[in-house]
């Protein structure tokens, strides 16, 4: 079937000029038809005018004159979907359309803008190794970054008493980053991770968390936690991660990091608005 405005319109099969009714298997619209009747006394054919005259319905007619309400009909919908794009935008919207990012803005320190309140209230940032940050300024892309080395506060100077934190926030300006924030998703979950979703924080968010014990020796852990948030074009996520050996040391527990790191994401995405 058409879509209104594209395409010739039809016109309704009509009686030929000096016959009763339409020449068997005639075809409605424009085009010759596919039975012709048989000639008429003085070898006109039905319908057909004198010499200089011109011939009622003639096909030839029709067709032009279809030819251009079709393309009047283009202009018209090609017009109205031209307005409907500038006045209605979400009418062309699909999964792959950019989503807004004006509520943020760009930091030049995130390691200020995001720092992980909550979880240096267990570690301190490392002496030796003092927080790193980036921030990216692009027509299609921002992105901002930090990245710290962190060391139980009180403890002693094993290496079981230091951890990491990382941090990054994208506004992705020309593309949706929905689909491939859901797919993550499902990604660390065929990794074994357990994910349990964040209420509260943007548009989406989930929680991640492994305890992976080493192949060889079962009594040393890596520790793997993270916060993902994804509101509008903006996505943000806070990883943390550390190791231990059974009798030697401890992390703090799962509930204890999905705590601290909803309380920091929600705290970064705040900062971050304008």
């Amino acid at each position: 079937m058409n879509r209104p405005g594209y395409g010739f319109p039809q016109q309704a099969p009509g009686p030929v000029a000096g016959a009763g009714t339409p020449a068997p298997g005639a075809s409605p619209g424009f085009g010759p038809p596919t039975g012709l009747l048989p000639p008429a006394p003085g070898g006109l054919l039905p319908g057909a005018a004198a010499p200089g005259h011109p011939t009622p319905g003639r096909p030839g007619g029709n067709l032009r004159r279809n030819t251009v309400w079709a393309f009047v009909g283009a202009l018209l919908a090609s017009a109205g979907w031209a307005t409907a794009v500038l006045v209605v935008p979400g009418v062309v919207s699909t999964d792959s359309s950019p989503r807004s990012v004006s509520a943020y803005q760009v930091s030049d320190d995130f390691c200020t803008t995001g720092k992980p309140s909550s979880l240096l209230t267990t570690y301190s940032a490392s002496d030796t190794s003092p927080p790193t940050h980036h921030s990216d300024r692009h027509p299609a892309l921002d992105s901002m970054n930090c990245s710290m080395s962190l060391k139980r506060t009180g403890a002693s100077s094993s290496d079981t008493d230091y951890a990491s934190v990382y941090l990054r926030a994208d506004l992705h300006k020309a593309v949706n980053p929905a689909p491939e924030f859901a797919a993550a998703k499902e990604v660390y979950r065929a990794r074994d991770y357990q994910v349990t979703d964040v209420p509260g924080i943007g548009e989406e968010a989930y929680f991640l968390y492994k305890d992976d014990a080493g192949s060889s020796d079962k009594t040393w852990h890596s520790i793997s936690a993270e916060v993902d948030v994804r509101d509008g074009g903006m996505t943000f996520y806070i990883s943390y991660s550390a190791s231990y050996t059974e009798g030697k040391g401890k992390v703090p527990s799962r509930d204890d990091l999905r705590s601290a790191l909803q309380t920091d994401a929600r705290n970064a995405v705040r900062s971050m608005h304008k």
